[in-house]
């Protein structure tokens, strides 16, 4: 089993790595974090190369994740909550999603064949709601036939209360996890 974990955290050691920490403590078989903020993919910069062509015109490390996206088995969204919404630097690297877009509805082809399981990790301050963000993991996952997504993995108070001491959130990184593991038929 492969699970592809995206991290959108800024923090290095930020309570978006603790719970992707427990996460990963609990998962079968091999991953992969991406961490956006320092992994070299570019945004999307609507050449439009992918309308007519598979894959995009940046050769970047966008590559190497795209070979990962169609072999994994489950893809992990994870981020802090800035102004509502996923981080700014998860959205740009994440913007290359475009090219299986354009694939789908210019060139009416499905270049992610494989079925995957989705989960979403977020954490913030208590000023919003994870709404917005979770709206747009899920279109993200999608984007990556991710469709059988569990129940959103959610510290919503940080700013009061460490992640990793949230135990809500605790068990929630670990049934993801289990959800994960659990072999479909």
């Amino acid at each position: 089993m492969k699970t592809l974990i995206i991290n959108g955290s800024p923090r290095k050691n930020g309570d978006t790595t603790s719970l992707i920490e427990v996460f990963v403590n609990h998962l079968d078989g091999e991953y992969k974090i991406i961490d956006t903020y320092y992994c070299n993919i570019g945004p999307c910069i609507d050449c439009r190369y992918c309308w007519k062509n598979e894959g995009c015109s940046s050769k970047d490390g966008w590559t190497e994740l795209h070979t990962y996206i169609l072999e994994c088995d489950n893809v992990v969204i994870a981020s802090p909550i800035y102004f509502s919404e996923l981080t700014g630097e998860l959205l740009s690297k994440m913007s290359k999603l475009q090219a299986y877009w354009a694939a789908r509805f210019y060139r009416k082809e499905e270049i992610i064949k494989k079925k995957k399981k989705g989960g979403i990790i977020l954490v913030g301050g208590n000023d919003g709601s994870n709404e917005i963000p979770t709206e747009t993991a899920k279109c993200l996952l999608d984007h990556m036939n991710a469709n059988d997504i569990f129940d959103v993995v959610c510290s919503h108070n940080t700013d009061v209360v460490a992640a990793i001491d949230d135990e809500e959130a605790v068990g929630g990184a670990k049934k993801l996890a289990d959800f994960f593991n659990e072999v479909t038929a």
